[in-house]
C-alpha cells in the first residue's frame, strides 16, 4: 500500500496546557509516526487520507486560541535531524 507523510505542527498557547490528549490523538492517526521536535510530528498514512481528516481528529484536543498546521510532505525536503528520522522517512 502506498503511503504519504503529513507534518503536524502546533502552538498550544494556554499556560499549563496538557499535551496528552493531543499526543494521543496524533498517535491514533497512525502507528507510524515520529516526534522529532517539540511541536512537530510526522505521520505516515494511506494515500487516501487527507489533511482535513487529520484536522477533524485533532481539533477537539485544541483550545480556540491554539494554532495547528497540517500539510503533506513532498519529496523535496532537507533538515538537520537524527539519522534514524531520515531513515524512517525514506521507508
Amino acid at each position: 500500500m502506498n503511503k504519504k507523510v503529513f507534518i503536524i505542527s502546533y502552538d498550544l498557547r494556554k499556560i499549563g496546557q496538557n499535551y496528552t490528549p493531543l499526543y494521543d490523538s496524533i498517535k491514533s492517526i497512525s502507528k507510524e509516526w515520529q516526534h522529532p521536535m517539540e511541536s512537530v510530528w510526522f505521520v505516515k498514512v494511506p494515500n487516501g487520507v487527507h489533511a482535513q481528516a487529520i484536522y477533524d481528529r485533532l481539533k477537539p484536543a485544541l483550545d480556540d486560541n491554539d494554532s495547528l498546521l497540517i500539510f503533506d510532505v513532498g519529496a523535496d525536503r532537507q533538515g538537520w535531524l537524527p539519522k534514524s528520522f531520515w531513515e524512517w522517512l525514506k521507508k
